[in-house]
């Protein structure tokens, strides 16, 4: 007989007290045996409701937000279906109140990373009194995109019981290099000839002629390693007109970071104050972190030492710098051009609180790579007790 399957979850029905488990999905190759498997251990009595979620990973102003939701339904109904279908093939009484749900999470929010998708995902587990999590080894919940921190470390602070489903991974190598596409190509000789004319004469007839030639050599050596999909013909273009606005305030920044750079070396009774500091960001991974990263490098007065867990370990020259970067605007205009003015609005490192000073008089925590003895922790080692003192610092560790 046929179990009923729930495909949304309802918040007003009353959640099991125990037994529960969540199980974030996404189309990996292992999906089918992660579904198999919670089901047997459902069977066996561990288990007396499956909510399987999938993060939403679309923005109220994405021009492909129908595709997207579209795309999820049909995976939560594939999900569904596996599910009854192995519920209705498990001989016995055990599976017979079993219950499974299917939901979207983090519809209504920005996630940015593996701290962002924990927190979507305790409170969901919280609200339907789950205690477990159950991770398709396969599983990624930003697709074919590295998370800065891995998602079962950043759950490991959590007071969730968290496992991988044992099933079988399929053996492949990863690729290097990708299949080779017009729009890869295209993307990859367009941005090596505008960087090439950028640098040279593009009225000049020599530097058109050499220019073109560079950039055809780059895009046929580069672009199938160079970028890991094809760029978006809905996104892209208009990320670069943002990124075109960027530019000129960018450059203002760096004139005006300059001229007070300057001011405080010429004049000795201004004060010099370097520390390292710590800015939590929700710019995402992979182009916008680096962008953003790169930005502060490029303002005199602010180096980034570090991008780690979505932190940028930033060192500053001067307080007005770090009081700068604390302020934001850097990241407010990086979410601008990857994600539009909706994301640009949102709160700052300062108005939401997620900034750190290691160093001097106004520190506000310890540093996360220092040691008792003066050295650097390694990867395994506790984080010493106590303040850290000005010469501590060393490389950073994942907190």
């Amino acid at each position: 007989m046929p179990r009923e399957v729930n495909r949304v979850a309802d918040a007003d029905e009353p959640a099991p007290t125990r037994g529960s488990v969540v199980v974030p999905v996404e189309s990996t190759p292992t999906l089918r045996a992660t579904v198999t498997h919670l089901v047997e251990s459902a069977a066996d009595g561990e288990f007396s409701s499956i909510h399987f979620v999938v993060f939403a990973t679309w923005r109220r102003d994405d021009p492909d937000i129908a595709d997207r939701e579209t795309s999820i339904d049909r995976l939560l109904e594939r999900v569904s279906t596996w599910a009854e279908a192995d519920l209705a093939d498990v001989d016995g009484a055990d599976v017979d109140d079993v219950e499974v749900v299917t939901a979207v999470v983090g519809a209504d929010e920005y996630l940015f990373g593996a701290d962002d998708y924990v927190r979507e995902l305790s409170a969901y587990a919280d609200e339907h009194g789950a205690e477990t999590v159950v991770l398709d080894p396969e599983y990624t919940p930003v697709g074919n995109t590295t998370l800065l921190q891995p998602l079962e470390f950043a759950l490991s602070s959590t007071d969730l019981a968290v496992r991988k489903a044992p099933v079988t991974r399929p053996s492949r190598g990863e690729r290097l290099r990708k299949e080779a596409t017009g729009i890869r190509f295209a993307a990859t000789f367009g941005l090596s000839l505008a960087f090439y004319l950028a640098l040279g004469d593009p009225l000049y007839w020599f530097d058109l002629a050499s220019g073109v030639a560079s950039a055809a050599i780059v895009a046929i050596t580069l672009s199938r390693i160079s970028l890991d999909a094809d760029p978006s013909l809905s996104r892209t273009p208009v990320r670069l007109l943002r990124g075109a606005v960027y530019v000129p305030v960018l450059l203002f920044e760096i004139l005006k970071s300059n001229l007070v750079v300057a001011r405080v070396i010429l004049d000795p009774r201004l004060p010099i104050d370097p520390t390292l500091n710590r800015i939590r960001v929700i710019v995402g991974s992979g182009l916008p972190v680096t962008t953003l990263a790169n930005s502060i490098t490029l303002t005199p007065g602010t180096l980034t030492v570090r991008a780690r867990d979505g932190n940028l370990y930033v060192h500053s020259l001067i307080p007005w710098a770090r009081e700068g970067l604390f302020d934001g605007s850097l990241e407010r205009w990086t979410r601008f051009v990857f994600y539009g003015r909706e994301a640009a609005r949102l709160p700052t490192p300062r108005e939401r609180d997620d900034i750190g000073i290691f160093q001097g008089p106004d520190a506000t925590e310890e540093y996360p790579g220092a040691r008792s003895d003066g050295g650097t922790r390694g990867e395994d080692d506790p984080v010493a007790d106590g303040s850290a003192d000005d010469d501590d610092a060393g490389g950073v560790t994942t907190e």
